[in-house]
């Protein structure tokens, strides 16, 4: 039973919707050092001219941006220490002037940014752009937009122009609510309360990208006015992006007493492997990334953090009445999706590959993000069903008889059965299921047949199931509740007495 079935009294609603949001806008072709090498051999313009030739726009940035601030009565505060937090600096000026829409506060600082450097190749005799990081100027322009709540957009004062523009999907939530007539209170970036959960839902699906680029677009030509100088476009991508699954109690009080046996749960059982379930990924021997967990004790709630390469996991009591699930990925290329993929040779087809990074992903993006949220839900609801899980984990540990075949019970201290299990809900299966070869891969040493009899037995105890006309297996709710028991017992319980017990002696 699902956490959010088991305590449907105590809670006031569950949402799910994209939390943070970072783009980035680039020009296509001056995004990179060989493109801005043609541009300017194309305009006539000598490499070793390219800073005169960038100054006069650098001009214009700041020119714009001094307009801007005139026109709306506000000043350009210039932030010249790090450790500053904008954010606070920004939410004093919101306090100040009301929460209505329009252009909050413009601040500007120097920070690091791409750019090129006249360079002349005595080997090969060629004069070109070479990339380098640099600093300059930036201006951050805080607005507050009807649709999509506070938004800042980071212009730079150097080419190549690159835009970030960040907003929050609880905010985009908000305003779709207001504009249907849907009572709701936000606070920070959770919604408390929601006169209709479910059509809160099912307008936080709907993700419209095409408004969202046209809005990105009239942004870009307000604050960046160089792009017409190129007469480019714009490309907007996705530098960042976090999904939250909000799991909204009535009372702090129902929430803190579950929360402490779950955050210490998932501290200690969740394994590289239960990761790679979460994310539906596969560890191999090749994958070079980061995986493990942390977790940290903060004012917004006790956050634990479950990490492989570029996308983390997170669970955290927001509010103290929030049990929030979280997903945040760095690079959408990690993960995959079915999706139309057209080949060098001009050909097309349907096939599982990496997300794109442009903005249009965002659309398909939010279900595989949901799912991963989904799954970690699934996790802890089985962790925190200690009884019906131990009564489970009792009935499998006891003989079958079946046929006149007998079936021993499973026993999670033995390593071929500790080993099987393990392998049964690892990422790769929980998606797709799994067949013998499959288990023989992780399995050395063992026959198909051995395996198959493994299977046989685990089936019996009602671990697995068969698909239908297929020769795949996939882990029961029961099974996977079972799993999940027997390690939380394990490594919370059993393996630290037993360690206490040979620290004394």
């Amino acid at each position: 039973m699902l956490i959010t079935e088991r305590y449907a009294k105590k809670i006031r609603g569950v949402i799910s919707c994209y939390d943070r949001i970072i783009l980035t806008g680039t020009i296509p072709t001056l995004c990179y050092s060989q493109g801005m090498s043609s541009y300017l051999y194309f305009k006539g313009v000598r490499i070793f001219d390219y800073p005169r030739f960038a100054e006069p726009f650098r001009e214009q940035i700041r020119e714009n941006a001094e307009a801007i601030a005139r026109e709306n009565n506000v000043s350009i505060e210039f932030v010249r220490k790090e450790h500053i937090r904008k954010e606070d600096i920004v939410a004093a000026k919101i306090k100040e002037r009301g929460d209505h829409p329009g252009l909050v506060h413009i601040i500007s600082a120097m920070e690091g940014c791409p750019s090129y450097r006249p360079w002349h190749d005595k080997t090969s005799g060629k004069t070109y752009l070479k990339g380098v990081s640099g600093k300059c100027l930036h201006y951050y322009f805080y607005l507050i937009d009807e649709d999509f709540g506070l938004v800042y957009v980071r212009v730079p004062t150097w080419c190549p122009f690159t835009l970030q523009i960040y907003f929050n999907g609880h905010n985009w939530l908000s305003g779709k609510l207001k504009k249907a007539g849907i009572q709701h209170e936000l606070a920070d970036n959770a919604l408390m309360s929601i006169s209709d959960w479910t059509k809160a839902q099912a307008m936080s699906d709907e993700v419209d990208i095409k408004k969202l680029h046209a809005r990105l677009d009239e942004w870009a030509k307000r604050f960046c006015p160089v792009l017409d100088s190129f007469e480019q476009q714009y490309h907007w991508s996705v530098m960042q992006v976090e999904y939250a699954t909000d799991i909204v109690f009535h009372k702090q009080e129902s929430l803190q007493a579950i929360y402490p046996d779950l955050f210490k749960t998932a501290i200690h059982t969740v394994t590289p492997d239960l990761i790679a379930t979460f994310l539906g990924k596969k560890i191999t021997n090749n994958l070079q990334c980061e995986m493990g967990n942390n977790y940290h004790v903060r004012l917004e709630g006790r956050r634990v953090k479950h990490v492989m390469g570029p996308v983390s996991i997170k669970m955290y009591d927001k509010f103290a009445q929030i049990l929030r699930i979280e997903v945040t990925v760095n690079n959408l290329n990690f993960l995959k999706h079915y999706r139309r993929v057209e080949h060098k040779d001009g050909s097309r087809d349907h096939q599982f590959a990496a997300f794109k990074k442009n903005i249009y992903s965002l659309a398909p993006l939010q279900d595989i993000l949901k799912a991963i949220n989904q799954r970690y839900i699934d996790f802890i609801s089985q962790i925190e069903t200690r009884d019906i899980g131990r009564s489970n984990l009792n009935k499998i540990s006891q003989s079958i008889t079946e046929n006149n075949h007998h079936y021993k019970g499973i026993n999670f201290f033995d390593d071929d059965d500790n080993s099987i299990l393990m392998s049964i809900i690892r990422g790769e299966q929980c998606i797709r299921g799994f067949q013998n070869k499959n288990l023989r891969e992780r399995l050395n040493g063992k026959t198909s047949t051995q395996v198959s009899r493994l299977l046989k037995r685990l089936k019996v105890h009602g671990i697995i199931k068969k698909a239908r006309d297929s020769y795949r297996y996939h882990v029961t709710a029961m099974g996977r509740s079972v799993i999940l028991t027997a390690l939380k017992l394990k490594e919370c319980l059993i393996i630290p007495e037993l360690n206490c017990i040979r620290a004394k002696s």
